[in-house]
């Protein structure tokens, strides 16, 4: 039904972009830089306003399974959180002046946030103005899976008009796997993956925030060359027409996240939640797909991908076994709890996120 749906909405976007995209191109390298610049500005303006009624409507509550993890966080009580609210209103004004609105990827990237936001802000609402944790696990996946599916089907109907278009691509070599339908279930498993592994990574001042500017930056880039036939030929990745006005939305994220830690920068003023952290992973994920770089997203976002790992090795040797290869899951936890110093930890993912972003675009012309 959604796939029914999308056949007779994504031709008309489809239809607007071959139209008005062709003057706006010349300046892409523009928009996207004056998109993150403007989402930077827009973030550091409504940064304190937004605090401030944060601070009467929604504070963190320090509550988690670990009476270690409580007491060492104890400062972090009371501190105002859904700081995502105001980093994705940032992202949404610079899209809207910027981005080519004629742009199904623009379009897409919109839904995108403003879906997994809302998703977020509901489950920040519930946790933080009830006796609960939060929506349910099963109901915030089920809600995941279903806006990733309207995306992902939407991508299927876009790259499916293009040769390889819905192949699973591994960037070293001539190695293909087609998909057919089936990336629509790919894209969505992309997506919610993304978007949880960034909500786990988001439990130390600035560390979420810090590596997302990183991994943004690199598919700014994979989404231009992506978009550009003669760069994509040189680099042989996959060519895909328009593919730069997703760059403009992944810039204005980049943006809008370097805004946001002017203020959520060790000591926090702000903590993004769920209404952060969910469309910011799933946009990240969206973008891999667009530029059909989801096996780069392993390296690019690398840090993400080890807190999630950790998640699930602590959790796989506690039932296994009874024990814990952590002191506390995920990784950023067990070493604060170790004895590091917070802003020490989180400088040092930062540090990693750089590096395997660069690795990540090393791989691109190897031979």
């Amino acid at each position: 039904m959604v796939l029914w749906l999308l056949q007779h909405v994504w031709p008309f976007f489809h239809q607007v972009e071959r139209h008005t995209s062709g003057d706006s191109r010349v300046y892409l390298t523009f928009r996207i830089a004056m998109a993150s610049v403007t989402a930077f500005l827009f973030a550091l303006l409504l940064g304190p306003f937004a605090i401030n009624w944060l601070k009467k409507h929604f504070r963190e509550r320090v509550a988690s399974a670990s009476s270690m993890l409580d007491q060492l966080h104890a400062t972090k009580n009371n501190t105002p959180t859904m700081g995502g609210l105001f980093i994705i209103a940032s992202v949404l004004i610079s899209v809207l002046i910027w981005g080519n609105l004629g742009s199904g990827f623009v379009l897409l990237g919109l839904f995108v946030a403003l879906g997994f936001a809302g998703l977020g802000a509901l489950d920040d609402w519930k946790k933080l103005s009830t006796n609960t944790r939060g929506m349910t696990a099963r109901t915030k996946f089920c809600v995941q899976w279903i806006l990733a599916l309207i995306a992902g089907g939407a991508l299927y109907l876009h790259h499916s008009q293009i040769p390889g278009g819905t192949d699973l691509i591994w960037p070293i070599g001539d190695v293909a796997l087609p998909l057919g339908v089936g990336f629509v279930f790919w894209a969505a498993l992309v997506m919610v993956s993304t978007s949880n592994a960034v909500n786990l990574t988001d439990g130390l001042d600035g560390l979420a925030g810090g590596a997302t500017v990183f991994s943004g930056a690199a598919y700014i880039t994979l989404c231009y060359l992506a978009g550009h036939r003669l760069l994509s030929d040189y680099l042989a990745i996959p060519h895909i027409p328009g593919a730069g006005e997703a760059g403009v939305v992944v810039g204005a994220l980049v943006g809008a996240m370097l805004g946001f830690l002017w203020y959520n920068c060790y000591p926090a003023q702000v903590f993004m939640g769920d209404a952060g952290s969910l469309p910011v992973g799933a946009l990240l994920g969206l973008a891999a797909l667009v530029t059909r770089q989801e096996v780069l997203l392993v390296i690019i976002g690398g840090v993400f991908v080890i807190e999630t790992l950790s998640v699930i090795l602590q959790v796989g040797s506690y039932r296994l076994t009874g024990k814990r290869i952590l002191v506390c899951s995920p990784l950023h936890n067990h070493l604060v709890l170790s004895g590091q110093h917070e802003l020490k930890v989180v400088i040092r993912f930062w540090i990693c996120s750089a590096l395997l972003a660069i690795l990540a675009m090393a791989s691109l012309k190897i031979l």
